[in-house]
């Protein structure tokens, strides 16, 4: 499958995931994310359940908070 994956091309052994199985392949770590499927937002409580499909445009954007 091959995916856009924040504006880069990633390819993966596989024919679908979730956003949850893609988020430990890459190592994101972050508490605070916001994951976007082809432009629509994915809630916390689906990651497990959104499926990634081959072709899609997958945005996972780190919440960076400070002062």
């Amino acid at each position: 499958m091959q995916i856009m994956l924040n504006n880069r091309k990633e390819e993966f052994d596989r024919g679908t995931m979730t956003v949850r199985e893609l988020l430990d392949e890459k190592n994101f770590t972050f508490k605070m994310l916001i994951i976007k499927i082809n432009g629509q937002l994915v809630k916390k409580d689906d990651y497990y359940k959104a499926v990634i499909k081959d072709g899609d445009d997958v945005s996972v954007i780190h919440l960076i908070s400070g002062g």
